[in-house]
């Protein structure tokens, strides 16, 4: 089964473009596997809070990722 888990800053996603995002890594695992793996592919979209992120020892903010 291809497994994805995607993390992603919260609240930057409306229901809509999370599906377009699932949909194309769906569509990525089956342009490799071929169709057979659409229906066992599972993708995940964690929504990290503020302030779960952290690069090079740094906590990121949502000022630091441009979303304030």
């Amino acid at each position: 089964m291809p497994f994805a888990n995607l993390k992603v800053p919260a609240e930057t996603l409306t229901p809509e473009s999370k599906k377009k995002l699932i949909d194309a890594v769906t569509d990525a695992y089956v342009d490799v596997y071929g169709e057979r793996a659409r229906a066992t592919t599972l993708v995940l979209v964690d929504e990290v809070v503020e302030g779960g992120w952290g690069l090079g020892g740094t906590i990121l903010t949502a000022d630091m990722l441009g979303r304030s």
